[in-house]
């Protein structure tokens, strides 16, 4: 059953690819194994996996420390929210902190990071539709929050990451992934010069330091099980599928 879903999802890539005139390795599928045993990452890792995700510190240590051994480039990510009381015990077990939301955050995954002697990739996390329910900051944000972790050594931040409403409708969301790919865009290119981000425009051009920032700039983190044909029509460079492939999530009742 697996398999199939994960050849599915492939066909759907590649179409998705081909509608926007994309090349496949430009996406990066990331398969979201929360809740779900190390028995059936390892499964997906034999179909050729080798990207995945877990929401939470210590189901990612766990699966982590029973697999990594045996599952040669097998890639962790975190991809929900990262209590800065946790941050030490996930630095150095993955290769993207995709949830940086605050200042407060930034400062806890440096000193964390620095500590231990490595760069931790992030990305920023935004709202992209300004829902109460979400973590991220809001797309106003964005720049100012750069601003401040471009000053930390041991952070290298990659680029941005968006969770859009659930929908039916995946169309529904393609305006929030254009908005993201278009604030993505902006940063890259220094296309920023009015506003808020006038300031951070002037900052990147008086600051030739900032260019080794523009170049390691190179993500966009949106779309799911839902959505994520449309998101990579509107750019994504990585996509977050779980559902998908694992089939349905079993919570416990505790």
């Amino acid at each position: 059953m697996m398999e199939a879903r994960y050849r599915d999802i492939e066909k759907r890539i590649q179409a998705a690819c081909d509608r926007a005139g994309r090349n496949r390795e430009e996406i990066t599928l990331i398969a979201v194994s929360k809740t779900k045993p190390a028995e059936m990452v390892e499964e997906a890792y034999r179909l050729g996996i080798r990207n995945f995700g877990e929401n939470k510190v210590q189901e990612l240590i766990s699966k982590q420390e029973q697999l990594s051994d045996n599952l040669e480039g097998i890639c962790w990510h975190l991809i929900g929210h990262l209590q800065r009381n946790k941050v030490k015990q996930v630095i150095g077990r993955t290769v993207l902190i995709h949830s940086v939301d605050s200042l407060r955050l930034g400062l806890k995954i440096e000193e964390e990071a620095a500590a231990a002697g490595i760069v931790c990739d992030v990305l920023v996390q935004v709202n992209i539709a300004e829902e109460e329910t979400k973590y991220g900051v809001s797309c106003e944000e964005v720049l100012p929050l750069l601003l401040e972790l471009l000053k930390l050594s041991h952070i290298r931040i990659r680029g941005l990451m968006a969770i859009p409403p659930f929908t039916e409708d995946p169309e529904k969301n393609r305006k929030y992934f254009c908005k993201l790919r278009e604030l993505f865009i902006d940063i890259k290119t220094k296309n920023i010069d009015n506003g808020y981000m006038g300031k951070f425009a002037r900052v990147i051009r008086e600051n030739p330091q900032y260019d080794a920032f523009i170049k390691d700039f190179d993500i966009l983190s949106m779309g799911m099980t839902g959505d994520y044909e449309v998101a990579i029509e509107e750019g994504a460079t990585m996509v977050r599928i779980g559902t998908g492939i694992f089939g349905e999530r079993i919570y416990s009742s505790e």
